[in-house]
């Protein structure tokens, strides 16, 4: 696929590289003021920014019609342990909205901003059986209208107020790659901790009982 029209300011400065042909292995991003990549930043920039931009290189693979590959070096994709592409996850609070149920499909728990319920994203629901259990439950007895402007089908929705515990990618303005950890009810932190410590040895009943009775 060839970008060079979508990065202009990029290709620019490419061509002051003083070579005749060059492939240059690495990424484009956009560094925060600690000089770390911005992922969200990026997402900007990329449509409004270009000017933020920087190639961050990794490896010269073809310099001047030579193939360089077989040589060494401290960065092979697929051939070193040299160097290990991570993805760096956090975990962080935000209001239940729904959960999405579809026959043969995960359900996925909709996530929204804490007070404004803006949608941001959806998060697979944590493989415990008890807390899909006791948050289906929670769904059925606590059922509300959509926020507004949303429309997703198959999707229950609940009342405001249900705070869940996501795990995600870092650096989206999204979430990416999430998934629920535990949920409670808006300010009742102990009843979220509470769960998640008893978690695999008390009755779903019970569980429910200690958190909304």
């Amino acid at each position: 696929m060839d970008w060079t029209t979508k990065y202009p300011d990029l290709v620019e400065t490419a061509k002051r590289l003083v070579v005749e042909s060059a492939i240059i292995d690495g990424e484009i991003i956009v560094p925060n003021e600690a000089g770390l990549a911005d992922f969200a930043a990026l997402r900007k920039a990329m449509t409004r920014r270009q000017h933020d931009l920087y190639f961050v290189a990794f490896d010269l693979l073809h310099f001047n019609g030579n193939d360089l590959r077989d040589m060494p070096s401290k960065y092979r994709s697929a051939r070193s342990i040299n160097w290990l592409r991570v993805k760096c996850y956090t975990v962080d609070e935000f209001e239940l909205l729904g959960v999405e149920r579809e026959a043969g499909k995960p359900a996925f728990a909709l996530m929204g901003e804490i007070g404004t319920r803006k949608y941001v994203g959806s998060a697979f629901i944590n493989p415990s059986r008890a807390i899909r259990e006791r948050l289906w439950l929670r769904v059925q007895e606590h059922a509300g209208p959509p926020p507004k402007g949303m429309k997703r089908p198959a999707t229950q929705w609940v009342k405001p107020g249900l705070i869940g515990r996501v795990k995600h990618l870092r650096g989206q303005e999204d979430l990416r790659h999430a998934s629920l950890q535990n949920f409670a009810r808006k300010n009742d932190h102990h009843a979220m901790e509470l769960c998640a410590s008893t978690e695999g040895w008390r009755p779903v009943g019970e569980i429910r009982r200690l958190l909304w009775s």
